[in-house]
């Protein structure tokens, strides 16, 4: 018989002799009666435990975007040195350092006093050869006039032709060197060959520049647009030939493929540029194709020399599978999913994934459609056990946690 058939009522300490040291045997009994009754409660039921609820996607292939994701590196489209090309002390710089300047514009200004002085002796030089051309032709001509009466030999005509083509030819060279004169004083002022973003100053004004060689000034670099420049390697280019000619893949021509600029934040860079120059050899240190890229850069953002991550658009896969990033998963081997089959069994996909579309992997390989790709619940279950599937059902985002700005 159960020690909890009969409950008796605790006893009352009422009477204040309970409370003498006598009664503390009936107290400590008491308790225990007490103890008793309360553990003598409804023992619970254990409820059975079924297979794992997990939530799956059921995959179909689709045409995707065709990407590659690389590493690039930005250059200037035009670059230019400015220099100096005469000789002579820098007097002045004539524009702000990392300005904007436009061809044409002064940049630094040479002492001009021996220029110009050079100039003035070509001057004088022209002047007296063709003061000697126009002596020389003043006594051909009469020459000329005299040799039908006998009066002078005809070698002295001779001479005196001779004469006025040297000094013709002399009045030539005069020209030459005046012109060469103004040349050299124009180069004083030192102007921009190319619009674009203007360098730091090379030298300081006081030098003596231009003399044996032509002295770096300063440098302009014309970044309204950037190139972009990344390999690939020839046996991927070859792969996807060969994918294209199956009917796997559509490909864009190299001149007309996109590529996308992703800024070290993650964010995509809002200009699209485009892929416009392949190399026709492959480097033989590194097995790969050189390309470029142009990229519009109107508000300054990118700037000559930046390392980039590059997303190019090569155009599109025909069949392939969109999976969501927390369906994939990656271990030494590579990359997996875990489906689950229709009757209830798990099993582990060894996927190929290696491109991404926003937050989904696109996986080329590895599963068929109709399968189902376990999203959520992946933890809960293993490889060879029973799960039950349910719809994948996205978690809800917290209401105006994410609501854009107006």
């Amino acid at each position: 018989m159960s020690d909890c058939t009969e409950r008796r009522p605790a006893p009352t300490l009422k009477d204040s002799s309970i409370l003498t040291m006598e009664s503390l045997p009936l107290r400590s009994a008491t308790l225990a009666a007490l103890l008793l009754a309360a553990g003598c409660g409804k023992a619970p039921e254990t409820s059975h435990v079924g297979p794992p609820e997990v939530g799956v996607v059921r995959v179909q292939s689709a045409s995707v975007p065709l990407t590659r994701d690389v590493v690039g590196r930005l250059s200037p489209v035009r670059t230019a040195d400015v220099r100096a090309r005469v000789a002579g002390i820098l007097l002045k710089r004539l524009y702000r350092e990392g300005s904007e300047v436009r061809e044409g514009q002064p940049l630094f200004l040479i002492d001009p006093a021996p220029l110009k002085a050079a100039l003035d002796a070509a001057l004088a030089a022209l002047a007296e050869a063709q003061a000697n051309a126009k002596n020389a032709h003043v006594t051909a001509d009469r020459d000329r006039a005299l040799l039908p009466s006998g009066l002078i030999a005809r070698s002295d005509l001779d001479n005196s032709v001779a004469s006025e083509r040297s000094t013709a030819a002399s009045v030539q060279q005069a020209q030459a060197n005046v012109e060469a004169a103004r040349i050299n004083l124009g180069y004083a002022t030192v102007r921009a060959p190319i619009s674009g973003r203007s360098g730091q100053q090379a030298v300081t004004e006081g030098a003596l520049v231009g003399q044996g060689e032509a002295t770096l000034l300063t440098t302009i670099e014309q970044i309204d647009e950037l190139y972009v420049n990344f390999d690939r390697p020839a046996d991927e280019i070859l792969r996807l030939r060969e994918q294209e000619r199956t009917g796997d893949v559509t490909l864009a021509d190299h001149d007309k493929a996109n590529l996308q600029v992703i800024l070290p934040d993650g964010q995509p860079y809002p200009e699209l540029g485009t892929v416009d120059f392949a190399d026709v050899s492959v480097d033989p240190t590194n097995g790969a194709l050189a390309f470029r890229g142009i990229v519009p850069n109107p508000e300054r953002l990118l700037y000559p020399g930046m390392f980039v991550n590059i997303r190019l658009l090569l155009g599109r896969r025909i069949h392939a599978f969109l999976i969501s990033q927390q369906a994939v998963r990656r271990d030494s081997a590579g990359a997996y999913v875990q489906v689950v089959g229709e009757d209830g069994k798990v099993a582990v996909k060894r996927v190929e994934a290696d491109a991404m579309s926003g937050t989904d992997w696109i996986v080329t390989e590895g599963l068929a459609g109709g399968e189902q790709v376990i999203v959520s619940g992946v933890d809960k279950v293993k490889p060879g056990t029973i799960a039950r599937a349910v719809p994948y059902v996205p978690e809800p985002t917290i209401a105006g946690a994410a609501a854009p700005q107006g």
